[in-house]
């Protein structure tokens, strides 16, 4: 059973227990800090505690030799991998954010993001979904299992006057980008690993590394690359390539640009990609490789970008089904940007007023997982809504709080029940208008019910929901 939906004492001690930090000491701290960030998360620590002593303790252990981002975060990423080692099908969805601390003047070493003027990092992750379900519209409905793989960076600008063989010299980032993989091993028989990510991992090395440990992707391309054999470019080839079908893809909302359905027609075609040169010779081609395009027609009028994918991928793409299935895959990308937004509006990543990035690092690490917890809850009302996970993992102490403050349910405590009713507690008022609740909604009636937990304790004068 996930750890995601138990109360946080028990999801601490899962995600953080076995931490290698050098002393039991730290590892009690860390798994008491994390205990107290998931019951209060906003990222602050004067919030998370609000006693002195136990506040000055944590910011004690934050600044501890051996206290590292790397270290915080290893149990977790062992726990997922080891999970996608099981029977089924999963995603792993990768991309970046920037962690903004450009507000808090006093923060020490911070990376250089965006236009070279904020300050703050890089975080890039690998969010690993179970598939459990597809829909009819070829969507797969999926449960959270964790992140694979996270790297917090702090980017420098490049050197002044960098020659391009110099920057193919060094080590890139890109490069390190599917690590998860290489360090995991690869699938065994019975599990299958399908790596989806934007045009930012349209690089030679992360194809060739999946295709290596036998991963599939699904990659979005950002080039119009050379095919083997010199036989031309990618785009010329998919010019030429099938018209399978058209279809309909829900965008979400962007800056700028409300949320709508797009009409888009899908063709393919399968070809050999050239490998490019690096310093010491020429790659070797990547072959085999399916494209399918996804391209809208007749875009509304205002529309200033109407929808273009152009998808590399390891999968079949030559029948209509098949090019469909294809599309699902990549369209699951949102589940990490639903990821993002758990971290930075639910976590509160930067709202810290650590003054150094080696303190703030470990934080992260630690807010990157109490995100986690805060996204399964939606996923998992929406994948399996009449199964009973949820009420066996809060408790029948917590189920009958809600019990009594909302009365039960038609349909007992499912998992879309339950998760409605605690974002009930929230604020959501669950209209048939209103659609699914967010995890907001959820996370605030999350809270609200572990406050009513806290009251029902001191009342009774014993511990029922810890």
């Amino acid at each position: 059973m996930s750890t995601n939906l138990t109360t946080p004492a028990q999801w601490a001690q899962a995600e953080f227990g076995f931490a290698q930090l050098g002393d039991q000491r730290r590892n009690q701290r860390l798994v008491n800090i994390a205990e107290h960030l998931a019951a209060s998360p906003g990222g602050t620590l004067p919030q998370a505690f609000p006693h002195w002593a136990e506040l000055k303790a944590a910011y004690r252990f934050f600044g501890q030799r051996g206290v590292t981002f790397e270290r915080i975060l290893a149990p977790h990423l062992e726990r997922t991998r080891q999970a996608c080692r099981q029977p089924g099908e999963y995603l792993l969805i990768e991309d970046t954010t920037l962690l903004d601390y450009s507000r808090h003047g006093a923060a020490e070493n911070l990376g250089v993001i965006g236009d070279g003027i904020g300050r703050g990092f890089e975080l890039h992750s690998a969010l690993a979904v179970r598939v459990e379900a597809w829909t009819l519209e070829q969507r797969p409905e999926g449960t959270l299992v964790g992140l694979f793989e996270q790297q917090c960076r702090t980017p420098r600008p490049a050197p002044a006057g960098e020659t391009r063989g110099e920057r193919l010299s060094r080590p890139r980032k890109s490069q390190t980008w599917a690590a998860g993989i290489k360090s995991a091993g690869g699938p065994p028989a019975a599990s299958r690993w399908i790596y989806v990510a934007d045009r930012e991992s349209d690089i030679y090395e992360t194809l060739r590394l999946c295709q290596a440990h036998a991963v599939d992707f699904v990659i979005r391309a950002c080039q119009d690359r050379r095919l083997a054999n010199a036989a031309g470019h990618l785009k010329a080839a998919l010019a030429e390539g099938l018209v399978l079908g058209q279809s309909t893809v829900e965008m979400r909302s962007r800056p700028g640009q409300a949320a709508r359905t797009a009409r888009v027609e899908v063709r393919s075609v399968r070809v050999d990609l050239d490998g490019p040169w690096r310093p010491g010779g020429g790659q070797a081609p990547l072959a085999d490789v399916s494209v399918v395009e996804v391209k809208e027609v007749h875009p509304p009028e205002g529309v200033k970008e109407p929808l273009h994918w152009i998808l590399l991928t390891t999968l079949a793409g030559e029948t209509w089904a098949q090019a469909q299935r294809v599309v699902g895959y990549y369209t699951a990308r949102w589940w990490i940007e639903e990821y993002h937004k758990a971290l930075k509006s639910g976590a509160g990543v930067a709202e810290s007023q650590l003054e150094r990035a080696d303190r703030l690092e470990p934080l992260i690490a630690v807010l990157a997982v109490v995100a986690v917890r805060l996204l399964s809850t939606k996923l998992l009302a929406r994948s399996r809504p009449g199964s009973f996970e949820a009420a066996a993992s809060f408790g029948p102490e917590m189920v009958s709080l809600v019990e009594r403050q909302l009365g039960e349910p038609k349909g007992g405590w499912t998992n879309r029940n339950l998760l409605r009713a605690v974002a009930r507690l929230g604020g959501f008022i669950g209209r048939k208008s209103d659609g699914e609740p967010g995890w907001q909604t959820i996370w605030r009636g999350w809270q609200r019910l572990i406050w009513m937990c806290a009251g029902a304790n001191l009342m009774e004068g014993k511990k029922r929901c810890g």
